[in-house]
């Protein structure tokens, strides 16, 4: 019998997470089970800290706010986490067997882990290790495996949309090119949906590698009958053909392991096509624009189902799982499926070659709906 449990946030932010948060509590306090919430996700697991959410002011009034009313730690693997030595040095320790304890410790029954494939896949590590830990898929990229739908997405292609809206009118009145960068660092989901959606002109996306050239003939052609202006959307994550994605080092978290992180696409792709039609271009990159504010009425749904359907599952004792949404209905499938091949303990961090991250397909409905309606996809 579920008597007490725990919540926490990992990964950057996205609009939804204190609706999950809430239906979580109110489901919780409708069965009488008591609710906390670890501050600053798996850093506070690492150091015990935690705050009660049932029956407190904290989770009341939520709904339509942004961000995490529990804090998240971005990027914390606590199997690999990077501890600074009293003689300055530096090492990574494997410290999973001390969140293991404190859950322990402090009697919870069951911890929702709210994030994406990272933040999964050390949910799947713990629950090896003995936690009962239910996953909720979060991110605005729509890329975590074996659901239709992730929380925050819908948002994040919602401002996306306004900023073409808005772009539009920019490019059309000072006849220019107008580039628009997306965050989806491997799945291509918000440029491909804000393009169609914003009646843009071409979305090059990580799954497809892009022709710089493919799209300078679209704009011709639009030149040809008087178009002086196009909008392409670019994901952060596209790659030009024979060529590769733009990054650069950079130093992301303590305990990550990871060195790389994606910028610039959109700049690269604006400067060249000014160089090759001798139109004006200019980028402008979203950034964490997408992530913020208040989630929209879809989101706050989608949240609020999720929400609730990981309380029921923690209440039918079905553990190691990710709640999910396939063919429009709530359902929940093996963390174990979640990762992939990416099956190593204590892994460093998802997003890899072996990740089973969901990326957009060529047989997808939104690709052949850009594709009849002439938007171009670089290829």
């Amino acid at each position: 019998m579920i008597k007490k449990v725990a919540i926490l946030v990992n990964g950057g932010d996205v609009s939804g997470l204190n609706p999950v948060i809430r239906a979580i509590v109110r489901t919780a306090e409708n069965k009488n089970i008591e609710c906390y919430g670890f501050i600053d996700g798996y850093k506070g697991l690492l150091e015990n800290n935690y705050v009660r959410l049932d029956k407190s002011p904290i989770s009341s009034g939520i709904l339509q706010t942004g961000g995490s009313i529990i804090g998240s730690s971005t990027n914390t693997i606590v199997f690999n986490y990077k501890v600074t030595n009293p003689d300055g040095s530096v090492e990574y320790k494997d410290l999973s067997d001390v969140c293991v304890q404190n859950v322990k410790d402090d009697g919870f029954d069951c911890v929702f882990t709210l994030g994406g494939d990272s933040t999964q896949k050390s949910a799947r590590d713990l629950f090896i290790k003995g936690i009962n830990t239910i996953g909720v898929p979060k991110t605005i990229d729509n890329d975590v495996a074996c659901t239709d739908i992730t929380f925050g997405y819908n948002t994040a292609v919602s401002v996306a949309t306004e900023a073409i809206d808005r772009l539009h009118t920019t490019a059309e009145t000072h006849h220019r090119i107008m580039v628009l960068e997306v965050m989806g660092r491997f799945a291509g989901w918000i440029a491909l949906e804000s393009a169609i959606s914003g009646g843009a002109d071409a979305a090059l996306i990580p799954e497809i590698p892009y022709d710089i050239n493919k799209v300078v003939e679209v704009i011709e052609r639009r030149r040809k009958i008087g178009k002086e202006f196009s909008v392409i959307v670019v994901s952060e994550g596209a790659i030009p053909k024979d060529g590769e994605a733009s990054t650069f080092t950079a130093d992301i978290g303590s305990g990550t392991g990871i060195t790389t992180k994606f910028a610039g696409a959109g700049d690269r792709v604006s400067k060249e096509l000014q160089q090759l039609t001798g139109l004006e271009s200019r980028c402008t990159t979203l950034g964490y624009m997408q992530r913020g504010g208040t989630p929209t009425a879809y989101d706050r749904v989608l949240s609020t189902k999720y929400g609730a359907k990981a309380m029921e599952l923690a209440m039918e004792g079905k553990f190691g799982v990710l709640t999910v949404i396939q063919n429009g209905h709530l359902g929940y499938v093996p963390l174990e499926e979640v990762v992939g091949e990416n099956k190593e303990l204590g892994a460093v961090e998802g997003g890899t070659k072996e990740s089973n991250v969901r990326l957009v397909t060529m047989d997808h409905e939104l690709v052949k709906t850009a594709r009849d309606i002439g938007i171009c996809l670089g290829d």
